[in-house]
């Protein structure tokens, strides 16, 4: 790109934020109209919400709706004399204050709840908050994936979904660009219909609403990491995924002018680290102009960029693009290797993972001392546990992966995967709170459900093996990857499962149970018993964080004292041999079962 058109680019940039940025215009207001967005949590196994003093994950929903919708009150969309009041929390870090929302929407003289990005696992914690917001007569709107993706996908609705209905609450399935104007004078007049669905009708993301959260919400995220999509969509075929029949299967992206006007916003706020939410973002077709703006503000401009990208296992074949990505200042992704078993994926349709590629694959990451993050499936047709511990051990030894994390096979409602299933009439856990990725929803046709469990249990005990967190800390010190960032991520996915009972995704810093909000149905317990109760699960869980860092702590000083840290090698070091020499004990175990349709001169080898 040349200065000029760099220049030109700044300019519109500039504005674009500025308008993101700008306070609504000074008018005289009689009257407010009061929204609250909340992206709500889900419930642990006792009922109690979970929520922490800081999460890890921000949510681009929340963001996405109330840059919409703040764009409104700037437009004055509801009248020159109505100022539209917008607040937003995640109660993934934030206790939600029913009793202050209802007054202030009371106060405010009208208005109503907005529950955003509502996740199957996340739908009976948002139809309690919303039964509490209706027996007060509040408005309440319900929309995200679990909406959006049933929609999508059954012939009619489902009983969870008539509930709400019922309650008299909205449910909103699709995207809400170039509509919630519309939308909002619906709710403002009280003539909003029981649905929206625009899961058909898509729109465009060039020139899109900047998604942009307060500075005080961002901050409760460890980091203070905000978020945006780059693109929405994805071109593959994957069964167990949900992405591609809610937000469709043509891919849309922002151009590289709309993220510099993203970043500039964020940053007047003082918030330079980002999580590019795209499912795939290395399959963005603006993916180079893009990271060249980024480059172009960290090197040119100063800005501390840091970026979390979600990849595939080919992003190393797309030319530039994990250098520039480094550049960019991506210090970690999350790579979707989900089974190195070539059945599995085949079955699956995830026919884009070359199992043979991922060597080559984590060592360009390695190489641009990127911290890498892989997620594992488990509960594949064809998985025993035998095999599950053989292709744990495999991984260990022939792949470079610094994180890896375990989830269940899940048919999550709106995939193609839960679609069949509901279809046939095979039973699946009625209850949609277990829809996490971190429990067994339906049957396996080979382990029993306790089986299943156990190897879930046993998946993360045996991959971060005290050896093994020394062997991971080893080929970090090797290969110039920040040790302490290495072993902060092995601590927090290690212990997350095992002493919190979540899933590292569902994490946060410092857990808190509010004796008041527990699952509709269960008992609220007397003070009396909960705080003593609460006071030994707090300290019993301190203590064993407490424990598991003082034992890393040991294997990381381990490693810094070793003068020869530097030399240290194994079999996942060596460098890459090539499409035509794989992974030795992946070659013994699967070279028969590489389809001739994902690499014959791969097969051909493996079995020569």
């Amino acid at each position: 790109m040349s200065t000029g058109a760099m220049g030109a680019s700044a300019v519109i940039a500039s504005d674009r934020e500025a308008t993101a940025a700008a306070p609504p215009p000074a008018a005289v207001a009689s009257r407010c109209f009061k929204i609250v967005l909340i992206k709500p949590s889900h419930y642990d196994a006792d009922g109690y919400v979970i929520q922490w003093w800081r999460s890890t994950i921000p949510s681009n929903s929340l963001a996405s709706v109330y840059g919409l919708l703040r764009e409104c009150a700037e437009a004055r969309t509801l009248g020159d004399d109505v100022e539209i009041d917008i607040e937003a929390m995640d109660e993934c870090n934030t206790v939600v204050d029913v009793r202050k929302i209802v007054r202030d929407i009371r106060q405010a003289g009208g208005g109503f709840v907005g529950l955003v990005g509502v996740q199957s696992n996340q739908y009976p914690r948002a139809l309690d908050l919303a039964r509490i917001f209706r027996q007060q007569d509040i408005p309440v709107v319900i929309g995200g994936f679990h909406v959006s993706g049933v929609i999508s996908m059954l012939p009619k609705l489902t009983p969870e979904l008539q509930d709400a209905l019922d309650l008299g609450v909205v449910l909103y399935a699709g995207e809400a660009e170039g509509r919630m104007s519309d939308f909002l004078r619906d709710m403002a007049s009280g003539q909003a219909k029981g649905i929206y669905n625009y899961l058909k009708d898509q729109p465009g993301m060039e020139a899109a609403t900047f998604p942009i959260l307060p500075r005080e919400v961002v901050t409760r995220v460890a980091g203070h990491y905000a978020s945006f999509d780059a693109g929405r969509g994805c071109p593959f075929q994957c069964s167990f995924c949900t992405i591609i029949n809610v937000q469709g299967r043509k891919s849309r992206y922002r151009t590289a002018d709309d993220v510099e006007g993203i970043v500039r916003a964020n940053a007047k706020q003082n918030i330079t680290r980002f999580f590019i939410t795209d499912d795939n973002y290395a399959r963005n077709k603006n993916w180079e102009p893009i990271l060249d703006r980024l480059i172009h503000l960290r090197e040119q401009e100063g800005f501390k960029i840091r970026l979390l990208l979600q990849v595939d296992t080919l992003c190393h074949r797309i030319p530039g693009f994990i250098e520039k990505a480094a550049r960019a200042g991506c210090t970690a992704v999350f790579i979707g290797l989900e089974n190195i078993n070539p059945q599995s994926l085949a079955g699956a349709k995830k026919r884009q993972n070359k199992i043979w590629e991922y060597q080559e694959m984590f060592h360009a990451w390695r190489k641009a001392k990127v911290m890498t993050f892989a997620g594992y499936i488990l509960g594949f047709p064809t998985d025993t546990p035998e095999s599950i511990a053989r292709d744990i051990e495999i991984i260990k030894k022939e792949l470079p992966v610094d994180i890896l994390e375990f989830f269940y096979l899940t048919p999550l409602p709106g995939s193609e995967d839960h679609k069949v299933l509901h279809l046939k009439g095979v039973p699946v856990d009625p209850d949609l709170n277990k829809y996490d990725l971190e429990h067994a929803c339906t049957a396996h046709p080979i382990m029993s459900k306790e089986t299943w469990e156990e190897v879930y249990r046993s998946a993360w005990t045996r991959y971060y093996s005290d050896e093994h967190v020394e062997t991971i800390m080893r080929r970090a010190a090797a290969t110039g990857l920040n040790k302490t960032k290495v072993m902060d991520g092995i601590t927090l996915f290690s212990g997350a499962s095992r002493i919190e009972g979540v899933h590292p995704l569902q994490f946060g810093f410092v857990r808190r149970k509010i004796r008041t909000q527990r699952r509709y149905g269960m008992t609220i317990v007397n003070p009396l018993i909960f705080y003593p109760w609460r006071a030994y699960d707090f300290t019993r869980t301190a203590v064993r964080w407490v424990r598991l860092v003082r034992k890393y702590r040991k294997i990381l000083k381990k490693v810094y004292s070793d003068p020869d840290a530097v030399k240290y090698t194994d079999h996942a070091l060596d460098p890459p041999a090539g499409h035509n020499a794989p992974m030795s004990d992946f070659v013994k175990t699967y070279a028969d079962k590489i389809p001739n349709t994902h690499g014959a001169p791969v097969r051909e080898a493996a079995l020569n």
